[in-house]
């Protein structure tokens, strides 16, 4: 059965897309089961991008998660000074912004993903 990748030609904007979030996924100490929930893809499929064996296609609804995935980290990273570190600590500490909850039990839902990019962006704003 063919997969995405195979089914069309791999362009180099999901092969660019595709090694920014599975480095983001791993600065963030991200697995598969995580980035299957944020992104919106089958959890073999989040194995395989992490193996560099599937890329996301373009224009699909995993194209777009993705895309707020990679904004979310780079949104941390800038916040933190690039010390992942401090980005996977913030990413997994309870914050009253997000009623206390995780910003990654968050992020594992469309709404909850463009939240917390928001919430990011306002207060990279004010460095």
């Amino acid at each position: 059965m063919p997969t995405a990748l195979q089914a069309n030609p791999l362009s180099d904007r999901s092969r660019v897309l595709s090694t920014a979030v599975v480095e983001a996924a791993r600065r963030l100490g991200l697995g598969s089961t995580d980035l299957n929930a944020i992104i919106g893809t089958s959890q073999p499929s989040a194995s395989r991008l992490l193996n560099g064996k599937y890329f996301i296609p373009e224009g699909s609804k995993t194209w777009e998660l993705s895309a707020h995935f990679v904004r979310l980290y780079r949104s941390i990273s800038s916040l933190v000074g690039g010390n992942d570190d401090l980005a996977r600590s913030w990413l997994k500490s309870g914050n009253q912004a997000f009623d206390n909850r995780h910003p990654l039990d968050v992020v594992k839902r469309v709404e909850g993903l463009l939240h917390v990019c928001e919430y990011l962006d306002a207060h990279r704003a004010r460095v």
